[in-house]
């Protein structure tokens, strides 16, 4: 029977024909040469470096800081002129600059959807008064609403492909938006696909279908043409080609790798000022290319977990490994792609929150890039841009948020008013409920005058009335009475603590 080595010996055929058994006492004693010659040399090295600082690795911070600086970040990221609030965005308190553009997160999230964080959908305000959406997931009409956003006002939003965590909220605007006022058509733009069934006018005429039954019965009250749909649906092989060019605002697409053909990345450009939103998509030369230059960087990140995922969802890794090689930007890639842009602000979105995977996403980014960098995320971040200050807020946000109403310039766009037009002429409905409502059920209804109060009741009155309008001057004459009937109020009590104050 052979006999196996010792706990600590080589056997001599591993050990090789020159080479002696080593025991672990002449193993230790080896190491500890060689340890204490390492740690010799590290010593006179330090030593020297104490003397020649030249020698040592010197730290340097990427932004110019200063002695007592603290942490520095660059010279130009600074509130701009016109905030209300260096910390927090109040929504509806804060004009934008004439030369300002604002950008709002206004959703950040694929997957999951939570308390925290809607589906995708990012908000561009140019300084000209326009509103443009980018992609509009699900959920974040509940955070437009929040942010004081005039629902009737909600238009050309520009998706960059047809998955539904990037248009799931489009129905729920569709339905309802005209009721609230808007009367002319939604503007939408899209790329177009590789079939008529993969572009954005197929995925439209859907929802047209889906919502029939809602958008007919809704015709029983002043619609005009709000359920008609201005689609612009662009060649999504026209790389840097222009799909929106109006007021001063250039906006380009090109395409990306993104599971199949039809998906695009935008850049807007006005004033001097630019922002890209990629959309999802596989890290790829042409947004290197055409995103050159730009203000402010937006794309999606997909951190690399999945075996953390199969722990948490019970999935197999290779479902999510498979699905970013496929689809997604991992963020080795992002700080990559950051690194080779140079934007003035470097953001993500398009990313589930999870705040134990956060640093890991940063120091993924930072193996390449060491500009200004800031996440998207969570709802809702909001940033402002000059040709000189860049800055990032949250907005408080209100847990029971309302309809907001519309701006004297907002009213003026959708209603057509004008120095000799002050009228605001309501459309007829299509229908009456009686042509869609069988008699037999409005018979079944309950007589109002089992549940008013007799001081209270009213007819009711289920059919709009034709050719209604209202005249604007007078609703502003009877506002300006208002307000100063409150001053007049305000005035004589200032002049009552006045008189008080003066007498004693």
């Amino acid at each position: 029977m052979k006999k196996e080595p010792r706990e600590g010996h080589i056997r001599s055929d591993e050990a090789g024909a020159d080479q002696r058994p080593v025991n672990r006492r002449d193993a230790l004693k080896a190491a500890g040469l060689v340890g204490a010659a390492a740690l010799s040399t590290g010593t006179v090295m330090s030593a020297q470096a104490a003397d020649d600082p030249s020698t040592a690795a010197q730290a340097k911070n990427p932004y110019g800081g200063v002695p007592s600086g603290g942490i520095t970040l660059p010279p130009y990221y600074r509130p701009t002129p016109y905030l209300v609030s260096n910390n927090i965005y109040y929504p509806g308190r804060e004009p934008i600059g004439p030369d300002e553009m604002r950008i709002s997160f206004i959703g950040s999230t694929p997957i999951p959807v939570t308390k925290a964080q809607a589906g995708t959908c990012i908000m561009v305000e140019p300084g000209n008064g326009k509103r443009f959406f980018f992609d509009f997931g699900s959920g974040c009409m509940r955070n437009i609403i929040a942010m004081a956003v005039p629902l009737q006002t909600v238009n050309d939003i520009f998706f960059t492909h047809l998955h539904v965590d990037h248009y799931a909220d489009l129905p729920y605007l569709f339905a309802f938006a005209p009721w609230m006022g808007r009367w002319k058509p939604l503007r939408v733009h899209g790329p177009s696909g590789r079939t008529p069934k993969d572009g954005i006018k197929h995925m439209i005429e859907g929802m047209k279908m889906m919502t029939q039954w809602h958008t007919d019965s809704f015709n029983a009250l002043p619609i005009g043409d709000g359920y008609e749909i201005e689609v612009n649906e662009f060649d999504f092989r026209d790389d840097n080609g222009i799909c929106y060019d109006k007021d001063g605002v250039v906006i380009r697409h090109w395409r990306r790798a993104h599971t199949k053909d039809g998906a695009s990345a935008y850049r807007l450009d006005w004033n001097g000022l630019s922002f890209v939103w990629t959309g999802d998509g596989r890290p790829d030369e042409l947004s290197l290319e055409l995103a050159k230059g730009v203000d402010v960087f937006v794309t999606e990140v997909q951190p690399d977990v999945a075996n953390l995922q199969a722990l948490k969802f019970g999935m197999p890794p290779i479902m999510a490994q498979n699905t970013i090689d496929q689809a997604h930007s991992p963020h080795y890639a992002v700080g990559y792609m950051f690194d080779q842009i140079q934007p003035r602000l470097a953001m993500v979105t398009h990313v589930s929150y999870d705040e134990e995977l956060i640093p890991e996403i940063v120091a993924g980014i930072r193996v390449h890039y060491g500009g200004l960098f800031q996440f998207g995320a969570p709802d809702v971040v909001v940033v402002n841009v000059t040709k000189d200050a860049v800055w990032t807020r949250k907005a408080a946000l209100p847990e029971a948020g309302n309809m907001a109403q519309p701006s004297p310039r907002d009213a003026i766009g959708l209603f057509d008013l004008s120095p000799t037009n002050l009228e605001v002429k309501f459309p007829n409905p299509r229908h009456t409920v009686a042509e869609v409502q069988e008699q037999t059920v409005r018979d079944a209804e309950i007589d109002p005058k089992k549940y008013y109060p007799p001081d209270v009741y009213r007819e009711p009155q289920p059919d709009f009335p034709k050719d209604f309008k209202i005249d604007v001057s007078q609703l502003v004459q009877k506002k300006l009475h208002a307000m100063q009937v409150k001053l007049t109020g305000e005035q004589e009590k200032l002049q009552q603590i006045i008189d008080k104050l003066e007498g004693q």
